[in-house]
């Protein structure tokens, strides 16, 4: 099981004008869907890039492993190209993680966007390279708030120089402050990682944990399960997003309450990420501070650095 690297990659910060390549790595997706979010990331002031195999099939697949596996390699390698985000999720990333060239991740660092499936890749690529990467929207479930100026999407892809982000209004399940890198993503997919050489240990971490669709002794034995593997073995702090059709939110808390009962770090639940709209955009591998007391999340750290040549061209 792999600890959090110690050492950080934090991509390039985006300006209007980027360019976004979008990338199938996972399942099929909706071309009406997907004309919507490229529309949507136009009127955000980018420019679009598809890979030349997006549209491809194979089962329940957007393409051989070998193709969508080579999408991720090409807009990398593509300087033009100053993030990637994913069409869809739904399933295959997990197929991918052993045959993505690390190293050429590593040289390329730009952002990387995408949840629910892409949870494999996101804790794939960390722990490779170290990359700060974003769980957030992915095109096809882009919504025009996404695209409002000053949305947590814009503010996470841009803000290099702004003040700590801060996200309020979140419920105490158990009080408390801890400090840590944010981790996480789809409960389902993190679980899907145990056994492998993917799988991670939480150790001075803050998990952040959403999942749809699963009844709730589904979620007991998926945690259940996180915790019988040591994932849980010195946690900072658990935060919740959404759990969207699965079951009653009070029985979630406390399926969540009894398992962690043995932990005292702070537990809050309300995040507004995941398989919801709004879907906020988190980046994982920067500092937070999950602080019960105030119902805050803060980041503690810009999730990007400003590009050498943009420093120039604005002092």
């Amino acid at each position: 099981m792999l600890s959090e690297p110690s050492a950080r990659r934090k991509p390039n910060a985006l300006e209007p004008g980027d360019t976004i390549g979008i990338v199938a790595p996972a399942s099929p997706f909706s071309v009406p869907d997907l004309a919507r979010g490229v529309a949507l990331l136009h009127a955000m002031g980018f420019a679009t890039r598809l890979s030349g195999d997006l549209f491809a099939r194979q089962g329940c697949l957007a393409g051989s492993d070998a193709l969508r596996a080579a999408q991720l390699h090409t807009m990398f390698a593509d300087d033009a190209v100053h993030a990637i985000m994913c069409a869809r999720g739904g399933y295959g990333g997990l197929r991918l993680l052993q045959s993505l060239d690390y190293a050429l991740i590593a040289a390329h660092p730009k952002p990387f966007i995408g949840f629910s499936d892409t949870t494999a890749l996101h804790q794939a690529i960390r722990l490779k390279t170290g990359l700060v990467t974003f769980h957030g929207p992915m095109v096809c479930s882009l919504e025009p708030s996404d695209a409002a100026a000053g949305s947590a999407l814009q503010q996470m892809l841009q803000a290099v120089a702004m003040g700590p982000p801060r996200i309020a209004g979140l419920r105490t399940l158990r009080p408390g402050r801890g400090e840590g890198i944010l981790v996480g993503g789809n409960l389902s997919t993190l679980c899907s990682l145990i056994g492998t050489p993917f799988a991670q240990s939480y150790h001075g971490c803050v998990l952040f944990l959403e999942d749809r669709g699963e009844r709730p002794y589904r979620i007991d034995r998926m945690l259940v399960q996180m915790k019988l593997a040591g994932c849980f073995e010195g946690l900072a702090g658990l935060v919740l997003g959404s759990f969207s059709d699965c079951g009653a939110g009070e029985e979630i808390d406390a399926i969540v309450r009894q398992l962690f009962d043995d932990r005292p770090i702070p537990i809050m639940t309300g995040l507004a990420a995941g398989h919801q709209n709004p879907n906020r955009t988190l980046p994982l591998g920067v500092t937070v501070v999950l602080d019960a007391g105030s119902g805050t999340l803060r980041f503690e750290e810009a999730a990007t650095v400003q590009k050498p040549d943009r420093i120039s061209s604005h002092v």
